[in-house]
């Protein structure tokens, strides 16, 4: 097995592991108590006048609609480490840095909760969501319908579905469900096939991932090369491998909506200022 199919099997012993303390029926029920406190606010909201979501059509979730906004989108990532570089981050206050990055601009956070490679967890997400106002994307390694429940209860706007992890009918479930249960999914392709896959499944918001989780080899241009096949409705998303502004523009100019930077802050000695320049370098359309 490569690295992904590694940890993707470990994943899924975690979560039978978890489902053994929280069944999935217990799970869905937590989901939908969130589900429905977000709906009676919204109502309170509405009926104050100052509603910010869909009056008609889809309602759009909070991530998908931070990420649509005018100029690049940043979702910026707390990860204490990763299977290609081991510990990045020897200290780790987690909620500073997601802190750090809402006042510096990000459109959004990542929070890693894979334990064993990406040493996150649940908790960190579920603290980072009660402590921010912009949305939480909860990244794992998402393989079975339980994972997208348990990231609605633990607070997340958003999950991540990898198209080399999910098979067709997985991935377009998976979707619809985050969809229900009013989160966005970062569907994660790796090459033409599964972008098409992606829009097939009804993916709003496309990732491609500039490292190739099966030997971590990065190249930068790789999500420049996809782009023009996820297509102009599509929310566009290049992940990992930037090293700087200078890798901004031309994804920006290249029709790149957004961006996914994990590794460069959690090692800047400055997050805010790393982040500002960044956000600099994608200027407003």
């Amino acid at each position: 097995m490569n690295i992904l199919e590694t940890i993707t099997e470990r994943t899924r012993e975690r979560i039978r592991q978890q489902e053994k303390q929280i069944p999935l029926t217990a799970m869905r029920r937590m989901a939908e108590a969130v589900l429905r406190d977000e709906d009676i606010e919204d109502g309170e909201k509405e009926r104050a006048g100052k509603s910010d979501g869909e009056r008609t059509g889809r309602k759009m979730p909070a991530f998908e609609k931070a990420l649509r906004s005018p100029g690049m989108s940043f979702i910026c990532e707390v990860k204490k480490a990763s299977p290609s570089k081991g510990i990045i981050a020897a200290e780790f206050p987690y909620l500073d840095i997601a802190k750090d990055y809402e006042a510096a601009g990000a459109s959004a956070v990542s929070c890693l909760t894979e334990p064993y490679w990406f040493m996150g967890s649940d908790g960190y997400l579920e603290e980072i969501a009660e402590t921010v106002s912009i949305p939480v994307l909860r990244k794992d390694f998402t393989c079975n319908e339980y994972m997208i429940y348990q990231a609605k209860a633990l607070g997340a706007s958003a999950v991540l579905l990898i198209c080399s992890v999910l098979d067709d009918s997985e991935l377009k479930n998976f979707h619809r469900l985050s969809e229900e249960l009013h989160m966005s999914a970062l569907v994660e392709a790796r090459d033409a096939v599964e972008i098409s896959r992606a829009k097939e499944a009804g993916a709003s918001i496309i990732g491609v991932n500039n490292r190739n989780l099966k030997d971590f080899s990065v190249d930068i241009s790789h999500s420049a090369q996809l782009r023009e096949l996820a297509g102009e409705d599509v929310v566009f998303v290049s992940e990992s491998g930037i090293r700087g502004a200078e890798d901004i523009k031309p994804l920006y100019e290249n029709g790149t909506d957004a961006v996914l930077i994990g590794e460069m802050l959690m090692r800047s000695p400055d997050r805010q200022e790393t982040l500002k320049n960044l956000i600099r370098a994608g200027k407003k359309r």
